[in-house]
């Protein structure tokens, strides 16, 4: 949900920045696509290495914590 409002967002701002863009168009298509999906798999590695440890987490141990 948030990639796709943010995908909105950044197409109603490319048009404010087009006169900084260099040999880009404002709305290219590749251009948002690899953006979307760099900001996914860095999110997605981010949450995946924390969620990896807390699996070998005995449960009884981690509740004795609290």
């Amino acid at each position: 949900m948030a990639v796709a409002v943010g995908s909105i967002v950044a197409f109603a701002a490319a048009r404010l920045i087009r006169g900084l863009l260099f040999q880009v168009s404002a709305t290219d298509p590749f251009t948002f696509i690899a953006a979307a999906t760099g900001l996914l798999s860095v999110a997605l590695l981010a949450s995946y290495i924390p969620a990896r440890r807390a699996t070998r987490v005995d449960p009884m141990i981690a509740r004795r914590g609290e």
